[in-house]
């Protein structure tokens, strides 16, 4: 029985460690997005937006932003969205504002060296969402209102999705966010980009989860 107990206390750690590091990771490859000043991703441009209108800081805003988006979920679907969904609104936005005080993670003043840190952001972001999903803790905001949309409405995935995007670049390019060639590549690639890393940090999860439990050829699912 102590055993099984502990099995299950190093499972629960692994799985929200996982869940945190695929966080920090998408946040990190968000803020370089942003330091790159080529264009961020659509909600990127709206709480950026946001931010040189009001104030306060870009995560702020993502942190607000998030717990409206979640709110508007709770409301259609009258249920509360799992726990994964509120820690992520909360410590991607406080870990986007800790890489923003960096000083290393400047702005280069070559056009080359802005294009390759923002291809290296891109890439990044789609790591981090493959690592963070792959925990099994629960979507963020933003894909929870997705799925909320999605079961209300009955229409695709990628209508709902293209649709909530559509909307926030266009309030974010009103609001004075930028808009340009890194908005069209991270929404012309991230997609793909997540495909593939998903299934490869799904494996490397499971692997992990496997060996924990000391069982073979046992995929877990663990809900929260």
């Amino acid at each position: 029985m102590l055993e099984e107990r502990s099995i299950g206390r190093r499972l629960f750690l692994a799985i929200w460690a996982i869940y945190f590091i695929g966080l920090l990771i998408m946040a990190f490859g968000i803020v370089l997005m942003i330091r790159a000043d080529l264009g961020s991703a659509p909600w990127d441009v709206f709480h950026i937006g946001l931010f040189y209108q009001v104030g306060l800081t870009i995560g702020t805003w993502s942190i607000i932003v998030g717990f409206f988006i979640l709110m508007i979920s709770t409301m259609i679907t009258k249920k509360l969205p799992p726990l994964g969904a509120f820690l992520n609104m909360l410590m991607v936005g406080i870990f986007i504002d800790l890489y923003m005080m960096i000083p290393q993670l400047h702005t280069p003043d070559l056009f080359v060296g802005k294009l390759i840190m923002l291809l290296l952001g891109v890439m990044v972001i789609g790591i981090g969402i493959g690592v963070y999903i792959s925990s099994r803790c629960g979507a963020g905001p933003r894909d929870s209102l997705m799925i909320a949309l999605t079961e209300v409405t009955g229409w695709k995935v990628q209508y709902i999705r293209l649709g909530m995007e559509l909307v926030v670049l266009c309030l974010g390019w009103l609001l004075g966010g930028p808009v340009f060639i890194g908005t069209i590549l991270f929404s012309l690639t991230i997609g793909s980009i997540v495909g593939l890393t998903l299934p490869a940090c799904q494996k490397a999860t499971d692997s992990l989860l496997d060996k924990i439990q000391h069982k073979k050829d046992k995929k877990v699912t663990f809900q929260i």
